[in-house]
């Protein structure tokens, strides 16, 4: 049974883009890896400098007061424990601070939204789908289809990191908009797309977001991207090698004049 598992491929790929040596996450690293898509750069911002210094700020904030409720508090300090069940200022500051924090966090984060809503006109068009448990890709305005799956350890080559090495590459093009068609999972029938431009060259890896059974864990995402030249190189070949309806197909042919 195929089961399609599109709606978060975009999320699983952004989250991943990595220009470092391997293209991958380093042991013990902390942090995002470093992004090559003008999205991404948003969210590490947005994390970086809005999410993460007001959540340590809050815990820091929160500790204090435990500590210090602790200590202040405490019952050799306060035989008589106070009878206080009411405090209005405080209750106003502790509805009013958090909506003004809400505000803070909300304004870059709708506009990220938006930006990742609003497709720019697209220069090369993929159409991914998620299937038990790998991957499968068309460009439809190539007539290329393919799957990716991935490459076990015993295969992998040199530099080939194990768990997201894949047998065939999603090839695109540097510098160019790619809008990925995805479905939405609940909506049959529905299709969704997002977008990702990258702005430097190199091999890139991802995986599958969903908990989608016993192989979850084993489906993952690489994106080749290359000069236009070797973009175009790659495209002569993936003609011949993955064309969805080759042209010794009469079948094809006639379905190809039906929709001239």
């Amino acid at each position: 049974m195929t089961k399609k598992l599109l709606n978060k491929f975009y999320l699983s790929l952004v989250l991943f883009i990595s220009p470092s040596t391997l293209f991958a996450a380093d042991n013990w690293q902390m942090g995002f890896n470093e992004s090559v898509t003008s999205v991404m750069d948003d969210i590490v911002h947005l994390h970086d400098r809005i999410l993460l210094p007001i959540i340590v700020a809050i815990s820091v904030f929160v500790l204090f007061l435990l500590l210090y409720s602790v200590i202040r508090f405490r019952a050799s300090k306060n035989p008589i424990p106070s009878k206080t069940s009411h405090n209005t200022f405080i209750e106003i500051l502790w509805t009013v601070i958090p909506c003004l924090i809400l505000i803070v966090i909300a304004v870059p984060s709708f506009r990220l939204l938006y930006k990742q809503d609003v497709i720019p006109k697209a220069d090369v068009t993929i159409k991914a789908i998620g299937y038990q448990w790998y991957w499968g890709y068309e460009y439809p305005d190539q007539n290329i289809a393919f799957e990716a799956n991935m490459v076990e350890t015993k295969n992998l080559k040199p530099n080939q990191p194990r768990l997201l090495e894949t047998d065939n590459h999603v090839v695109v093009p540097v510098g160019k908009v790619v809008k990925v068609l995805v479905k939405r999972d609940a909506v049959p029938g529905r299709i969704n797309e997002t977008w990702f431009k990258a702005e430097k060259e190199g091999v890139y890896y991802g995986q599958c977001s969903e908990l989608c059974g016993s192989r979850h864990a084993f489906m993952p995402i690489t994106v080749r991207v290359v000069s236009e030249k070797k973009y175009n190189e790659w495209l002569k070949e993936a003609k011949a090698k993955f064309a969805k309806y080759p042209e010794n197909n009469a079948v094809a042919e006639n379905l190809i004049k039906e929709k001239k």
